[in-house]
């Protein structure tokens, strides 16, 4: 995994839930299907999304229902990370057992619009507009949340756990 993510922004607001990211019909569809209709709040999203792009958004990203089908349609878009003011917790904590980068950062969502360069660097907490030459201070993960992301995920992590024991 590397721990330093640039990419293209795509800015959300306040309060975007799971229900948007995978809707309730799309959950049992294949993940090429599920992905057209992610964050169909912006009809143009899923078709002009590349990969690397970044999410910025405001505060509660990812509240509403636990569905895991969010943060993995977003990464199955390519999307590189999502750097919002804060985050729902359960969607949270399963972006980390995915290895998939969603990071808190106070003032993001001030600092970016869409289109501007983000460049984010886990290791040191920091986020950038390259765009217009804007530093962050991010919220840094815990020593073992990083490692789980370094290793590419929970289960990677638990696997190498049991092959040592």
């Amino acid at each position: 995994m590397d721990t330093l993510i640039r990419g293209r922004v795509w800015k959300f607001g306040d309060n975007v839930d799971t229900d948007v990211m995978a809707p309730w019909n799309s959950l049992d569809l294949p993940i090429e299907e599920r992905t057209k209709v992610t964050l169909h709040i912006r009809p143009e999203f899923a078709t002009t999304v590349r990969p690397g792009d970044v999410i910025v958004a405001g505060r509660n990203w990812g509240c509403g229902s636990s569905r895991e089908q969010a943060p993995e349609n977003l990464r199955a878009l390519g999307l590189a990370a999502v750097v919002a003011e804060s985050f729902g917790r359960i969607y949270f904590r399963s972006c980390i057992a995915m290895a998939f980068p969603n990071v808190v950062c106070p003032g993001v969502a001030a600092a970016f619009e869409d289109g501007d360069e983000l460049e984010l660097d886990l290791m040191a907490s920091r986020v950038r507009n390259r765009t217009h030459g804007i530093d962050l201070h991010a919220v840094p993960y815990a020593p073992e949340m990083l490692r789980i992301i370094e290793k590419g995920g929970l289960m990677n992590v638990l696997k190498e756990r049991l092959a040592t024991s």
